[in-house]
């Protein structure tokens, strides 16, 4: 699927035959370095939802944007590639990718890739809404994945996947479900899209942070620049 936006051209791309692990977890240079800086696997973390511990990860997002600003959350597939095209959306101050919606509190990259602790890979947007309305984020949300497929994008499957909106704010929550039946309209087959309240927000291991811009898997940098709309290489 190609699909365009005056200001965004996101070309989602899947270089990656079908695996039963992610792209970012199959290489073995990868691994070692990952369990060099302690991110290797730990044990195994009881998922119960009603324990204790789960009401920390499924209560609200509780950080405070700067004065002035505001946060929008969306989930929509691998987080690099989405990350990168919000760092270039004008009015976008900051984002962060991380996880969120799970049970687990203070999860790691290795839980929310075993799919048991029903995290979904997220950014997290701070923008100024006097430069940028709500609706352009949502715009960059439709635009930058197909949200029609359950649980995919592309060769990457898996309920950390899933395409969903986090609202902050019941304005947010009014236009993200106005514009996605507007969308619907547009495409031709049933959006899967699930539209839910903004939950607490784990900030994902620095090395997935702005991955693309600093140079992804292949160390060629991807331009941030504000209104660039070059094609986003999804794994670097």
């Amino acid at each position: 699927m190609e699909q365009y936006t005056t200001t965004l051209k996101i070309l989602p791309i899947s270089p990656f035959p079908s695996t039963s692990t992610h792209p970012k977890m199959n290489s073995p240079k990868m691994s070692s370095w990952l369990n060099k800086l302690g991110f290797g696997a730990r044990p195994e973390t009881s998922m119960d939802s009603s324990s204790s511990s789960s009401s920390i990860p499924q209560g609200p997002d509780d950080d405070i944007p700067d004065p002035g600003q505001q946060f929008a959350q969306f989930g929509a597939g691998c987080f690099w590639g989405v990350e990168l095209a919000y760092q270039r959306v004008t009015g976008v101050t900051k984002t962060e990718v991380g996880y969120s919606q799970g049970y687990v509190d203070n999860p790691r990259y290795e839980d929310v890739c075993s799919g048991s602790s029903n995290h979904n890979e997220v950014v997290r947007v701070r923008y100024d809404p006097k430069e940028c309305v709500y609706d352009t984020l949502l715009d960059v949300f439709w635009t930058c994945h197909d949200p029609t497929t359950l649980n995919r994008q592309a060769n990457d499957v898996g309920t950390q996947y899933r395409s969903e909106i986090y609202f902050y704010t019941p304005e947010q929550e009014k236009a993200a479900l106005e514009s996605r039946d507007r969308q619907q309209k547009i495409l031709n087959r049933k959006i899967v899209t699930e539209i839910l309240p903004a939950k607490k927000f784990y900030r994902a291991e620095e090395y997935h942070q702005q991955y693309l811009s600093k140079g992804g898997r292949f160390g060629s940098k991807q331009s941030s620049e504000k209104g660039c709309n070059d094609p986003i290489r999804c794994y670097g």
